[in-house]
């Protein structure tokens, strides 16, 4: 069993940037994929990136690509996920999630394939 917890959310002003954080425990990280969804109120949650177990490979979506970066550092079993040049229509609840074995890049943007998930952080970004 892993435990996920998400920390580092915020409102935060269009333009700036913040930095959501994902400690693991229970089980080593570098067991798992490692991904990052959200959830705006009223829409489903969609993918916004994921990390190889290994760190060697990064996905995102079409819509935060240049302007999120997804990192993790397996000996502090710990993710990131920066937010860089935020938009008032990034404001969502974001989730850190992990997915074991192997996968491809359909995979990792299929939240239903992930088994742990983390508990959520509010970013809120004001235009």
């Amino acid at each position: 069993q892993v435990q996920l917890v998400e920390s580092g959310g915020g409102l935060v002003q269009a333009g700036n940037s913040l930095r959501v954080s994902c400690a693991a425990s229970g089980r080593t990280l570098s067991s798992y994929h490692m991904g990052w969804f959200r959830q705006a109120p009223g829409k489903e949650r969609e993918f916004v990136g994921a990390i190889s177990l290994s760190g060697r490979i990064s996905y995102y979506a079409d819509s935060v690509k240049g302007r999120f970066t997804v990192s993790r550092d397996n000996a502090k079993n710990t993710g990131e996920l920066q937010m860089n040049s935020l938009k008032p229509e990034d404001t969502a609840v974001y989730y850190c999630a992990l997915l074991g074995g192997s996968v491809d890049r359909t995979t990792l943007t299929n939240s239903a394939k992930y088994a742990y998930w983390g508990q959520g952080t509010q970013v809120t970004v004001s235009s």
